[in-house]
């Protein structure tokens, strides 16, 4: 039996630049998906609380936000799909005064239609509880407390045979590497028409180096790959410097969404003179 670690709350790093590349992308995905009338599946293997109170004590022992959507709060400028981003966040904050953030679930459950589904999965039971309070009587959600990994096995295929997968553990556990490969392989092989994000951390953990190299071995056919780096790492190299996404069958319209998007949030996120950022993909 894998060992499951619970300590991660993502509570504590609610809007960081990590969340702001994450649900840019999200949203995109998202989009595109929801241009066809027929229903699909979304499924969050690990949804954390959905939505977060950025005025918390979590939120406020390190401030990550301040550094993340703090920084786009007021910009008038944005590329569009930051632009759109920035729209969901300020519905969730009407006052004008930044308040509280979406997560991924609040995001996906906003944009959700009659016929489409939404699978909310989280095993911390802090997080759980607040998922279960804000999402547990939306039409058309489930949430469950469970293991996503495992979980997702009895999601795959949906109905419709169309289904969105988002797969963005802690990385707490240095397993949670090989954890998302075989979950991923065993996915595919059930669903291998599925849009598969995942997202993952710029950090010098072990297994790290290898998870990129690993999905883009997976992917039977085309895929994307977006990576952010902004911030320094402390002297031991320890802390995040920045995020990547890798999406399996992405949209054909993402690569040109993201291209003036990933320079502006670079520029506009970056805490030091050697911020990147990187977009890649392969056409099947």
């Amino acid at each position: 039996m894998r060992r499951i670690v619970l300590a991660y709350r993502h509570a504590f790093h609610a809007g960081n630049h990590a969340d702001v590349l994450k649900h840019v992308v999200l949203l995109q995905v998202l989009r595109h998906m929801a241009l066809k009338d027929k229903g699909f599946r979304i499924i969050d293997t690990h949804a954390g609380g959905g939505c977060y109170a950025l005025d918390s004590p979590q939120a406020r022992k390190k401030g990550e936000f301040a550094e993340g959507i703090g920084r786009l709060w007021s910009r008038r400028d944005a590329p569009a799909p930051v632009a759109d981003y920035l729209q969901q966040v300020r519905a969730l904050n009407p006052d004008g005064v930044l308040r509280r953030y979406p997560g991924s679930p609040w995001l996906a459950q906003s944009l959700l239609r009659p016929q489409d589904q939404l699978r909310l999965f989280e095993l911390h039971p802090t997080e759980f509880r607040d998922l279960q309070s804000t999402f547990g009587n939306c039409r058309g959600v489930e949430v469950r407390q469970a293991d996503g990994f495992a979980a997702l096995k009895a999601q795959l295929p949906p109905p419709t045979r169309r289904g969105l997968v988002l797969i963005d553990p802690s990385y707490e556990g240095h397993a949670d590497y090989r954890h998302v490969l075989a979950a991923l392989r065993d996915a595919l092989q059930r669903f291998a028409g599925g849009t598969y994000l995942v997202w993952y951390p710029v950090v010098t953990k072990p297994g790290a180096a290898d998870l990129l190299r690993g999905l883009k071995a997976l992917a039977p056919g085309s895929w994307l790959h977006a990576r952010l780096a902004v911030q320094r790492t402390d002297a031991q190299g320890f802390g995040l410097a920045g995020s990547g996404l890798f999406v399996l069958n992405p949209p054909h319209t993402l690569h040109g969404q993201l291209q003036p998007a990933l320079p502006w949030l670079r520029e506009a996120l970056a805490q030091h003179e050697g911020a990147s950022a990187l977009l890649e993909q392969h056409a099947a």
